[in-house]
């Protein structure tokens, strides 16, 4: 019976460190590497998000001060040129003070003191209406004898007048006026055709002139009564 129990012992469970071959600290824990993958997904996506709550921070502050000087330059520009609707009609008084002052001849004054008299107080009136203008920033645009300036000219027609260069200014009809840098009103003027000019002065020379208008080289038009144009070449 003793020898039975020899060949027979009881059987125990094996230790499962041991029986399967792996240290015990990589059994206790086989997703060791693994467990610390998330904690660095989660830091990474924590700075992407504040780098773009960052950048979309910077970008609204930005976007707050242009407002903040746009606003600023619109509140400066509305004090200043707001008298201009003003200033349109008072420059029609200018001219209605220019016509009368120019519709009676040198001859009729002579020997007529009420006439006279007249005479020089409307022109004195206008003379202090061109004053105030002045004390106020609002200048008078009289371009005559000037080259013709489209940003604050108006050619109403063409004069032929070889004494001058093309393009220059021989009759004011209207004169124009501006506020600082703000144009009021375009100068109406008539501009001198068949003089010399600046493409005549080129080396190429002026070419030819065809029946559109244009110089042949792809010019400008001939101007147009009451239609704005450069003549600069």
């Amino acid at each position: 019976m003793n020898r039975k129990r020899d060949q027979h012992p009881d059987t125990a469970a094996p230790d499962t460190a041991a029986e399967t071959g792996m240290p015990a600290d990589e059994f206790d824990s086989p997703d060791g590497e693994d467990a610390e993958s998330p904690a660095e997904d989660l830091a990474a996506d924590v700075e992407n998000e504040v780098a773009v709550l960052k950048d979309q921070l910077l970008r609204a502050l930005a976007e707050i001060e242009n407002i903040r000087r746009r606003s600023a330059r619109e509140r400066e520009d509305a004090v200043k040129y707001a008298a201009v609707p003003l200033i349109k009609d008072l420059v029609v008084v200018a001219d209605n003070l220019r016509r009368a002052l120019g519709s009676v001849p040198a001859d009729a004054v002579e020997g007529n003191e009420q006439l006279k008299t007249l005479l020089d107080g409307v022109e004195m009136t206008e003379k202090e209406l061109q004053s105030v203008f002045v004390r106020h920033g609002i200048e008078r645009i009289d371009p005559m004898g000037e080259r013709l300036d489209p940003h604050f000219h108006e050619a109403m027609y063409e004069v032929p007048d070889a004494s001058v260069p093309a393009g220059t200014v021989v009759q004011v009809l209207q004169a124009g006026y501006k506020l600082r840098e703000r144009l009021i009103r375009p100068a109406q003027v008539g501009v001198a055709k068949g003089g010399p000019s600046a493409a005549a002065a080129s080396p190429d020379g002026p070419g030819e002139t065809n029946t559109d208008g244009t110089d042949g080289r792809g010019g400008n038009r001939r101007p147009e009564p009451g239609r704005r144009y450069d003549t600069s070449a």
